[in-house]
């Protein structure tokens, strides 16, 4: 069976998405994680577009990448010049990667009004360049720019640079669905159209402005490609890339191929969640394998049939890709749930004491405005606390926050509290924008001297929602943080009418959880 090349260009084409940025030291730190993933290929980027793009390409040259080649990205030379004399062609050769990817038109009006040259033109670039960089020793791969687009209004002169390209000498030539705009049953059509035996290795790039980004990549693979091109977590141009983050496993457990990624198929959650971190982005918890709720489930009848027989509920086991099953907190929830969130714990049925006692804390606290479906830190403190293994990490005796501005400065938070932590009476203080950033700046302040393990952890996430407007300005607030160890993350919540205060249970919370779980445990 033929074997599938996955090629990464988060680096390059991701950094294309919306709010996505890169530093030079993210970029390379991505770019060791996809190698120890086994992504085949990496794109680093256009290595003339700016320094840290040609210093990204420097520094790769020192530094080993077990498995993963780096890519250089380009285009074809300009009309009216010779590849060997092109600044773009020189810049992808002084890249010193050992593979090199060009992208060309394909579609007739592109040619005419963007590049500003004829048809006969086009391919001549095109074959000079490919040739030229063959010839100085490179494998070269070919996009071409728009060829779904460029098919359907002229299919002979699209086939003319698919064969153009692999005259010169092309490795490997990917079809790009550069707009996005083309349906699973179209590229069947037009791939299955291709004279694909009398071609060297084809490859699929697809955009997801129509949704269907992953589903035309698994279509194309089906149609005879064998290298499929991509971004983790989907990032890209308008709506994004094709997900890799998807394709990877259903190309592995659905389609039964066995690239060098599926020895390491546990690792995709981490990944992902790595190069979001990178990227200063929140995950998409919905998102397919890696999303935090790919294996959750929240009716109580589904925890029921879980707990029976988890394959009638999930098409995979979420340990395959690194992720974990969730069993949510809401009103929804039965016995079935809170015996699953006990497990850990000891033995617990339904007829258990505790099991009655949290169905009831649950129902109760979710009345006053509390969500534990996306806050199963909070609720493994109340977990905690009814079986009695709860240690608490601090006791507050006063917290005072006081904002001021005047005339023309911005705004400032002064915070100081007194509390007792190991049977110490300490205080914290500071100063900071917001009072919210004060209190955990204050918190650290107070409790970091005594629990070094502080530092560790952010703040990644904090939403804030109303629950009660008709009440204006005296409103109940429910507030949702997100923190993290860089290894571990967890969400908790706090309601009050007092937003301070609704903040201040749910930091506290954060690091009471972090507390009792992964300190006090060791």
């Amino acid at each position: 069976m033929k074997d599938v090349v996955i090629y990464d260009t988060t680096l390059r084409d991701g950094m294309q998405g919306l709010e996505i940025s890169f530093t030079l030291d993210d970029k390379l730190k991505i770019a060791h994680k996809l190698d120890e993933m086994g992504i085949d290929y990496i794109e680093g980027g256009f290595p003339l577009s700016n320094e840290k793009e040609a210093a990204f390409f420097e520094q790769c040259r020192k530094e080993t990448f077990r498995h993963a080649k780096i890519v250089a990205f380009g285009s074809t030379r300009r009309p009216g010049t010779k590849a060997a004399n092109d600044a773009h062609t020189r810049a992808l050769l002084d890249a010193e990667t050992e593979t090199v990817i060009i992208v060309g038109k394909t579609w007739k009006a592109h040619v005419e009004k963007v590049l500003g040259t004829d048809v006969e033109e086009n391919l001549a670039m095109i074959a000079d360049s490919i040739s030229f960089l063959k010839g100085e020793g490179r494998e070269v791969f070919f996009d071409l720019e728009h060829f779904f687009d460029g098919y359907k209004d002229d299919a002979g002169y699209a086939l003319r640079v698919l064969q153009t390209a692999a005259e010169a000498g092309a490795d490997t030539l990917i079809v790009c669905d550069t707009n996005g705009g083309t349906l699973p049953s179209e590229v069947d059509t037009i791939i299955n159209a291709l004279p694909i035996e009398s071609l060297p290795k084809l490859g699929g790039h697809f955009h997801n402005d129509c949704g269907t980004a992953v589903a035309n990549s698994l279509v194309a693979i089906e149609a005879g490609a064998t290298h499929i091109q991509g971004t983790i977590n989907g990032w890209g141009e308008r709506c994004g890339n094709a997900n890799l983050c998807a394709i990877i496993p259903n190309v592995c457990l659905k389609m039964g191929y066995a690239p060098e990624v599926r020895k390491n198929l546990v690792h995709l959650t981490s990944l992902s969640r790595f190069v979001a971190e990178k990227a200063n982005m929140i995950p998409d918890k919905r998102q397919p394998y890696v999303g935090v709720a790919a294996f959750s489930h929240k009716a109580g009848q589904h925890a029921d049939v879980l707990a029976k027989a988890s394959i009638l509920m999930e098409h995979i086991d979420a340990a395959e890709v690194g992720n974990q099953r969730q069993i949510l907190l809401s009103e929804l929830a039965g016995k079935s749930t809170i015996v699953d969130k006990l497990a850990r714990y000891g033995s617990f049925d339904k007829k258990s004491d505790v099991v009655n006692t949290l169905v009831k804390v649950l129902k109760d606290r979710e009345r006053e405005g509390y969500e534990y479906e996306a806050a199963e830190a909070s609720f493994d403190l109340l977990v905690r606390k009814a079986i009695g293994m709860y240690t608490p990490l601090l006791t507050l005796k006063n917290y005072h926050l006081e904002s001021f501005k005047t005339s023309e400065t911005p705004s400032k938070t002064v915070g100081r509290l007194f509390l007792t932590s190991d049977s110490k009476e300490i205080m914290g203080a500071a100063v900071g924008v917001g009072p919210v950033e004060t209190l955990d700046a204050a918190l650290r302040d107070a409790l970091g001297p005594h629990h070094d393990y502080l530092s560790l952890i952010t703040l990644t996430d904090y939403r804030v929602r109303v629950l009660n407007p008709e009440n204006a300005a005296a409103a109940r607030v429910r507030v949702f943080i997100t923190s993290s160890d860089h290894e571990h993350s967890w969400d908790t919540v706090g309601v009050n009418e007092n937003i301070v205060e609704a903040s201040w249970e749910a930091l506290v919370d954060s690091l009471e959880y972090y507390y009792n779980n992964f300190v006090m445990t060791k």
